[in-house]
Order: structure tokens, then C-alpha cells, then sequence
């Protein structure tokens, strides 16, 4: 009998506010676990951009501590998996410098050039699995050519977040199914790129990254940094996925009909297809999924628990949420629905089902005896309200739900977890250890592309923490309250402002190197 002890994985998540990275072992436990804050610049209205050599800097740190929680097993690293936010646009020169910074998914001066991609591609949403939005990335590059075209020219490879990591890490130029398919340029049908989509950006094929199956090997870590790290050479990186797929593959929510709701700083309702089923009309997400032959549909918002942390910092409770949190809970319950505060969160925009890149949020309803408790449950509620919205637009796609597993950040409130219950209608699973599900989800990716077992016997199902049922008794009171959501942004949507384009100077982003240290 062998003594060898097994290898351990690694998954990083590089996401909007945080890198977050794991250890896992061959039980598929979690041996240790580390997080760093990154920061987001948002030198104008609508726009969000972060340095790429940030990304690296963090996951070098969380490596570090890494390192540090638990040297013995992190020096048995032999497979890394990535994970990372979706659709940003990370443009690199021929040595693989970045050129700019990179702009978000959260970004929305790209507007016009919706229309343009439309024109020059009609298929495009049937295509690629959505209409043309703001905040995916190949609108980004349209508005680059047009605003910034002495750097579009320079531009040699065009890459997703947490591709730029692993070029840092590997060399490699590679994506994998998910974060491709989110780029507007992926011929879902095919898992393909679509030449004439790429085109339509302005764009070749050569500067378009490998694409392969998020459970494939994209390369191996530099030598130099396996010396670095304290591994032994050939430590493979797996292609990993964008976080949406990546939670899925945590939850093993794999198999057609498996849904799950994610609260983090978006949210994505999302429901695994065992075949591509596109519906562009209804603003629903049809992509490749991370794992091979599955796709999914998925509803994404764009303001989750941001808006939360962004009143909690308005009413200066920005390090304490949860404090904030049992207060409204302990206070008096609201007024009737008639006469309910309403808050719509469209504080960057929204995407389902809206598609309103200059979408803002809005109180209405404030008097003089309003609170700031009572504000703040009225954001909880609108984000309630939004995630019912994507439950009726996805049902409208084809694929109606009931029970949904939920995972992120958000779902850490109780409070919280039962007024979406009620809202939307939804029986809600909360799971256990998925606070890092899109990092563990890298992890039995990475974990797959090292021994080659199956999907099925790597992606268990995490069992079930606790639950929340709807109670019938709110059932009018919110169909109500939604009712007046919906009639409130529909009253106001024509008096957004247009977000503004205006180019601006490019600070040094550096050359995201990765050093060890």
C-alpha cells in the first residue's frame, strides 16, 4: 500500500472586491483558506476598472498566507483551478503587458456600441446567447477602437480576468468555455469562437486566446515560480471557469434542471441545460458551461449585496452590516404594502431583464418619519424584488423553478434569506461550506484536470445547511409590493441620464509580473 500522501488542489477566485484562494485535499475538505480586499476605480460615472496587476499581487498574497496557515500541505500543491469575475476586457501588448486598465463587467460606457455590434452581426444573440450588453466584453473593445485607437492598435491579445492571472502564472494565452462564452464572441452551439463576432468587435482570431473545457490542462506554473512556492515542477493549471459556472461545479449542480441562487455583489439565478437554449428575447443568459456538453441559462443582476454595504455606508455603518442588520430585524415591521417604502437597486445599472446600462437607483416613498433602518430594509426588499423579476423572466425562457440552492456572501443573513423567500416565492436551500464556492469550485476543477476522474465523481452535492420556505400569509402583500416596482421603474426609466463615455489619461498599470517574494 502506498504511503504517498495525496496531492493537494488549489482554487483561486479572483472576483471584483477580493482574490480568494483554497486548499483542498483528496477528501475534499478545505485545509486552509485566504482572501485579500482589491480595490475598484471609478474614474466616471458608469465606468469600473481595476489594475491586472492587482490580480497578481493578490494572488501572490493569498498564496502567502496560504503558505503560511498550512506549509505542509501547501507544499504538496500539484493542480491550481481559476475562477474569477466575468466579461471584463483585459487588452495585453505582445509581451504581455497590459495596456490599460482593465474595464470591468460592472462598466457601462460601452452603450452605443450595443446598437453597432447588432448591426454588423443581427445573428449575434442567437449566436452567442444574449443580445448585446453594456457590461459584456465585447462592446468594451468597440468603444476602445472608437475612444482610444492608437492603444487598440497595440493591442495583441485580449483576455478575461483571471486569464491575465494565469498568463502571470503559466505563459499560457488560454480561457475555458464559461468566461468565453460570456464574452459575446462564443458560438455556444459550436464552444467555439465565432469568427464573425470577433469581427464585428474589430478584431482577428490571433488575438483571441485558446479556448478549452474548464476541466482541461491550460499548462504548467513557471519553474522559477514552483521554486518560489516550494512546489515540485509541473504543477498543472486547470482552465478553470468563470465564477457563475465555477459556483455550479462547487454546488455539483451539473445536471439539467439544477439551479442555484448566487448573492454577492451581483447576483445570478442560475439553472444548469443539458442543451443550449437560447431566448435573447427575454434577456436571459444562455452560455457554455465550464464542464463539457452543458450549458446554462441564468438570470444576472448586477446589484446584490453591493447595494447593501452601499447604504450601510451611507448611514456610516460601512464595518458593521451585521449590527445594522439585527437592528432592522428587531425593529417594528414595515408599513402595509400601499404604502411601503420601495427602493428600486439599479445603482451601476441592470442587465435582466432590463438591459439599462444608465439605470440608477431610486427611493420613493420617503417622509419625514423615515429612518435609515427603515431605508435599509427597503433595500433589502428592492433586491428582493429584482431577484422575483429574474424568477418570471427565466420561467418566460423556459425554465421555471421552485426550489434553488443559494450560496454567497449574502445569503450569510437569515433575515435576509427569508424576506427573498417570501418576495420572490422561492424555496431556498442554503448549503454548507460555500461561503467559498466559486474558489472550491476551481479546486475540483483543478482536481478533475489532475487525475482525469469523472465530473460526476469529483461534483458531490454539498448537503443542505437549512432552509426557507415562502410564507403564504405575505404572498398578497408582496405581489402587491412587486406590482408597484415594477409600475415605479417603468414610470422613471425614461429619466436616466445617459452614462457618460468621455475617454480619459491611462495611469501606469504595470506589468503584472508575478514575484514570488
Amino acid at each position: 500500500m502506498s504511503t504517498t500522501p495525496d496531492p493537494i488542489v488549489l482554487g483561486l477566485d479572483i472576483g471584483t472586491s477580493s482574490a480568494k484562494a483554497v486548499l483542498v485535499d483528496g477528501s475534499q475538505d478545505i485545509v486552509a483558506s485566504a482572501s485579500l480586499p482589491l480595490d475598484i476605480s471609478r474614474p466616471h460615472p458608469g465606468w469600473s476598472e481595476q489594475a491586472p496587476a492587482s490580480w497578481v499581487a493578490a494572488t501572490r498574497g493569498v498564496f502567502r498566507a496560504l503558505k503560511d496557515a498550512s506549509p505542509e500541505a501547501f507544499s504538496r500543491v500539484k493542480s491550481i483551478g481559476l475562477s474569477g469575475q466575468m466579461h471584463g476586457a483585459v487588452v495585453v501588448d505582445a509581451a504581455g503587458k497590459p495596456l490599460r486598465p482593465a474595464i470591468l463587467w460592472n462598466d457601462s460606457r460601452a452603450h452605443a456600441e450595443c446598437a453597432e455590434l447588432l448591426q454588423a452581426f443581427p445573428e449575434l444573440p442567437h449566436v452567442t446567447g444574449v443580445p448585446p450588453m453594456a457590461g459584456l466584453t465585447a462592446p468594451k473593445l468597440l468603444w476602445l477602437k472608437k475612444n482610444e485607437p492608437d492603444l487598440f492598435r497595440a493591442i495583441a491579445k485580449v483576455l478575461l480576468p483571471k486569464d491575465f492571472v494565469r498568463l502571470a502564472l503559466t505563459g499560457e494565452y488560454c480561457t475555458d468555455m464559461c468566461d468565453a462564452a460570456a464574452s459575446l464572441w462564443l458560438d455556444e452551439a459550436a464552444r467555439a469562437w465565432s469568427e464573425r463576432a470577433v469581427a464585428a468587435s474589430g478584431l482577428t482570431m490571433a488575438q483571441m486566446p485558446r479556448v478549452i473545457e474548464g476541466t482541461e490542462v491550460s499548462g504548467v506554473v513557471r519553474p522559477e515560480l514552483c521554486e518560489d512556492f516550494g512546489w515540485s515542477p509541473g504543477v498543472v493549471v486547470a482552465g478553470g471557469s468563470g465564477d457563475s459556472a465555477a459556483g455550479a461545479v462547487g454546488l455539483g449542480a451539473l445536471e439539467d434542471g439544477d439551479a442555484f441562487l448566487s448573492l454577492g455583489t451581483s447576483i445570478q439565478l442560475f439553472a444548469t441545460t443539458a442543451t443550449y437554449r437560447p431566448r435573447p428575447e427575454t434577456l436571459v443568459h444562455a452560455f457554455a458551461h465550464c464542464v463539457p456538453n452543458r450549458w446554462f441559462q441564468q438570470a444576472a443582476m448586477l446589484n446584490g449585496a453591493s447595494a447593501l454595504s452601499w447604504i450601510a455606508s451611507g448611514l456610516g455603518r460601512a464595518g458593521n452590516v451585521e449590527a445594522l442588520l439585527a437592528e432592522v430585524e428587531a425593529a417594528p415591521p414595515p408599513t402595509p404594502a400601499e404604502a411601503e417604502l420601495l427602493f428600486l437597486p439599479y445603482l451601476t445599472g441592470e442587465r435582466t431583464p432590463h438591459n439599462n446600462p444608465h439605470a440608477r437607483g431610486v427611493f420613493f416613498g420617503l417622509g419625514a418619519e423615515t429612518t435609515g433602518l427603515d431605508m435599509t430594509r427597503a433595500v433589502l426588499t428592492g433586491v428582493a424584488y429584482s431577484i422575483r423579476e429574474a424568477r418570471e423572466v427565466l420561467h418566460a425562457a423556459g425554465t421555471p423553478l421552485e426550489t434553488v440552492g443559494a450560496i454567497g456572501g449574502g445569503t450569510l443573513s437569515r433575515y435576509w434569506m427569508q424576506i427573498i423567500a417570501d418576495v420572490s416565492g422561492l424555496k431556498l436551500s442554503r448549503l454548507e461550506g460555500t461561503e467559498l464556492g466559486s474558489a472550491f469550485g476551481a479546486a475540483r476543477l483543478a482536481r478533475i484536470a489532475l487525475t482525469g476522474e469523472s465530473v460526476a465523481s469529483v461534483c458531490l452535492k454539498p448537503p443542505v445547511a437549512d432552509r426557507f420556505l415562502p410564507d403564504p400569509a405575505l404572498a398578497d402583500r408582496y405581489a402587491r409590493g412587486f406590482a408597484r416596482y415594477r409600475r415605479l421603474y417603468a414610470a422613471v426609466k425614461s429619466e436616466f441620464p445617459p452614462v457618460s463615455g468621455a475617454p480619459r489619461s491611462r495611469p501606469d498599470t504595470g506589468s503584472g509580473a508575478m514575484n514570488a517574494g
